[in-house]
């Protein structure tokens, strides 16, 4: 069978999340298995050509690994028409206007989120993709991890009868760079960089939230900054003027109430960074990153709190672990395999601007509830 070849203009790949997630991980995975197999037989191979700021950085990676096309020159790759699909990993605050520059340029666009800054950007680019008829996809990875496809296994059986609440944990302790490096660069602890956490994470929680349990229809929320004081990686002191944890309680279609709090303030006791507890009239099931464990209604124990005695109950000891049935791949490059078979016209791909764009008005909206000490109301969005 044949196999078409795919360029892609990748823009922000020095970065962390760009290089190790999407480039090594996914593209270059992609690449050396031979490209992505479609239903007919024939294949899509990726030909990336990798873009950013530090020619002597992009060049360094590109050789590591046997990219022969790299650039600081983006509009000289968006000139290109043998590249069609161009992916944007930069900070936040350059990200709008190099989307734009690539629709204009007639490139299919495939982003990390936030897509932008505001919701008012983000719509700017929907619109934008709209008119000129590219295909779009926004990264909604957490969806394709081992834990929350189990999840969804176990919700589209109907295990929960009504689902009635959830609760998510995610954070863990991120140094403050004095006297231990912190594990997270410094601008995500400035505002003024488009860093912090309600910024960074409500976009992860409302496609979580609306694709396994239903819309977002309200928030309350509070954001904080715990820690005021940070260095960065030159080891200078710095004021964080954005927030490193924020609490919310959000409402969903159909009547259920999910709360999650997510920190960088904390130090874990659970057994992965980010865990949704999900209660439901039939059965209960606390899923992770990769493992999943549920409890049903006909095995749900009845325990009596007595707080004169030691409990000695082993609770953990009483749920089942969810079995795999499959075999999982890493969850950024699966959703990439699926975005290009939708390029190239087979299949859908949902998670679009639009998409996108409900993430940032949930970081807005949980910001001004936040600031405004009330519950935000969400209506339906559109371009």
């Amino acid at each position: 069978m044949a196999t078409k070849t795919i360029g892609i203009i990748m823009n922000g790949i020095t970065g962390r999340m760009g290089y190790r997630q999407h480039l090594v991980r996914s593209i270059l995975a992609i690449r050396d298995q031979g490209g992505v197999e479609l239903a007919d037989g024939s294949r899509v191979q990726v030909a990336p050509v990798l873009v950013g700021r530090n020619l002597e950085k992009v060049k360094e990676i590109a050789e590591r690994h046997g990219v022969d096309r790299y650039t600081t020159d983006l509009d000289a790759a968006l000139a290109n028409p043998e590249d069609e699909i161009y992916f944007d990993a930069q900070l936040t605050t350059v990200r709008e206007e190099s989307i734009l520059k690539a629709i204009a340029a007639g490139k299919h666009i495939y982003t990390e989120k936030p897509i932008s800054e505001s919701l008012e950007g983000s719509l700017r680019i929907a619109r934008a993709a709209a008119k000129a008829g590219v295909k779009n996809g926004v990264v909604h990875d957490k969806l394709y991890l081992p834990g929350l496809l189990k999840l969804k296994r176990l919700i589209d059986g109907g295990f929960f009868g009504r689902i009635l609440s959830v609760r998510g944990e995610f954070g863990y302790w991120v140094f403050e760079g004095d006297w231990q490096q912190a594990q997270r660069p410094s601008w995500n602890y400035r505002s003024e960089d488009g860093g912090g956490m309600t910024t960074d994470m409500f976009c992860h929680w409302n496609y979580v939230l609306e694709n396994l349990f239903g819309r977002v229809e309200a928030v309350t929320a509070k954001a904080v900054t715990h820690i005021p004081q940070r260095w960065d990686e030159q080891n200078r002191p710095y004021t964080a003027t954005a927030d490193d944890a924020a609490y919310g309680i959000f409402e969903l279609e159909g009547g259920v109430i999910a709360q999650i709090n997510s920190s960088w303030s904390t130090r874990v006791h659970r057994d992965e960074l980010v865990e949704f507890h999900v209660d439901g009239t039939e059965g209960s099931a606390v899923a992770g990153l990769h493992n999943c464990v549920a409890q049903h209604r006909a095995e749900t124990p009845k325990p009596v709190w007595n707080p004169d005695l030691i409990e000695a109950t082993p609770f953990r000891e009483q749920w089942h672990p969810v079995p795999d049935n499959a075999v999982f791949d890493n969850g950024f490059k699966a959703q990439w395999e699926q975005f290009l078979r939708y390029v190239v016209g087979e299949g859908e791909h949902v998670y679009d601007f639009l998409a996108g764009a409900r993430g940032v008005r949930l970081a807005e909206a949980g910001l001004q509830s936040s600031a405004q000490g009330r519950r935000i109301e969400l209506g339906e969005l559109s371009a």
